[in-house]
């Protein structure tokens, strides 16, 4: 995953940042909007673990701040649930205009009751994913119960919530009041993910019960049995977005990526766009590149990463190999390599750039209780390998074009 700092201005004007979370091998085939839960932010763990989970299986994800909270600019205290919502809206345009419009809502908590008003609002959206999410926007007022008398006489109050103090102004309460969540959830017409705790005590099991129940299909429901309502455990958040990126590709358009087929060992697929190539090696697939600064998007290894690898991995076997073999105690070989173009050692011509060779440079490093006359052995048999032969031995390349129409 790769991650980048963004920012981008809400309805009121006030600047709110973000992180996009992008995959490291590949274009992003959709973009998913957060919405992290109440007075939480953007680098609340849970949030983090989701959005992980999603990128490994292609997604971008743009997490950010609401107003007032973490590093975005405005006030909390004039902030609402409304505002949440417009905030969500600015994000969701601004993927538009600098990405791609986002197609995936995920909210926790509140901002799982937010990104349902939202989604009412984005066209591009087709699929929902609410986590924890209350069945009533109300439902925050627990929160803030023993301090509900203060904030409708004076109009605000000073609210300790997870251990921060927060001042909650009276119109906070007012718009909360108009959002009725049950009544629109029927009329999404979007996919819809609904993920619970049976043993959430923050926000019960029964709104998971109520949203299912007024929600029309496709809904599906998944128990986080055992999971608490910020999913503490580093393996429920992981487990949640692991879910959500399965569900959604049911869901959401997702180019397919054409089957490599080959007669030959390796085969090298590139379209017509930048230098990101599909190989398929044996049975195994990956992905090789060029760095952005020639114009690649740098999602894999070089052409030459790759020669330089299969050195360092041959180097390692082999010397392992002839340990076992020997019956020496060798308990791990690291192989590491450089490649680059370089003067010849014995050239007279060292002026000339035609005098340079290609020169891998390699050092081995073992853990080991052996002599000196065993590892002096090992240099040995590494400068043996195979590969290390190969690359060193008179090699014949013969190609054969064929077009296809």
């Amino acid at each position: 995953m790769s991650s980048k700092k963004v920012t981008f201005k809400n309805k009121e004007g006030h600047d709110l940042y973000g992180n996009l979370e992008l995959p490291i091998d590949q274009k992003p085939h959709n973009f998913a909007l957060f919405a992290h839960c109440f007075t939480c932010n953007k680098n609340f763990f849970a949030v983090k673990n989701i959005s992980d989970s999603l990128t490994a299986k292609g997604f971008g994800v743009l997490r950010f701040d609401f107003t007032g909270l973490g590093e975005s600019e405005g006030e909390f205290a004039d902030s609402n649930f409304s505002g949440n919502v417009e905030d969500l809206v600015a994000a969701a345009e601004y993927l538009k205009a600098e990405y791609k419009s986002p197609s995936l809502l995920i909210g926790h908590s509140l901002g799982g009751a937010a990104v349902l008003f939202a989604a009412q609002k984005l066209p591009d959206v087709t699929a929902i994913a609410a986590i924890g999410a209350p069945s009533s926007v109300k439902h925050v007022q627990h929160l803030i119960e023993g301090n509900l008398d203060e904030i409708t006489s004076n109009g605000m109050a000073r609210v300790n919530i997870g251990g921060r103090p927060f001042n909650i102004k009276k119109q906070f309460l007012d718009d909360l009041k108009k959002q009725e969540l049950i009544k629109i959830v029927p009329g999404l017409g979007k996919s819809l993910l609904i993920l619970h705790s049976p043993q959430d005590t923050t926000v019960e099991i029964k709104n998971a019960e109520e949203l299912y129940k007024a929600a029309k299909h496709p809904k599906s429901f998944v128990s986080l049995n055992g999971a608490d309502h910020l999913l503490s455990k580093k393996e429920d958040s992981l487990y949640a977005g692991e879910i959500i990126g399965s569900w959604a590709h049911r869901y959401l358009e997702i180019p397919k990526v054409s089957s490599l087929k080959t007669k030959h060992d390796v085969v090298a697929f590139l379209g017509d766009e930048g230098f990101t190539t599909q190989i398929k090696a044996g049975n195994h697939f990956f992905v090789a590149d060029e760095p952005e600064e020639v114009g690649g998007n740098n999602f894999g290894p070089t052409p030459y990463d790759l020669v330089s690898a299969g050195l360092a991995a041959c180097t390692s076997m082999t010397v392992q190999m002839y340990a076992k073999r020997k019956g020496w105690k060798l308990e791990q070989v690291e192989t590491h390599v450089n490649y680059s173009k370089e003067h010849a050692i014995d050239s007279q011509n060292c002026e000339d750039d035609s005098a340079k060779i290609d020169t891998f440079k390699r050092e081995l490093i073992i853990k080991s209780d052996l002599d000196e006359k065993q590892i002096q052995r090992l240099l040995e048999i590494a400068n043996k390998c195979p590969v290390h032969k190969t690359l060193h031995s008179p090699t014949q390349i013969i190609t054969s074009l064929k077009k296809e129409l």
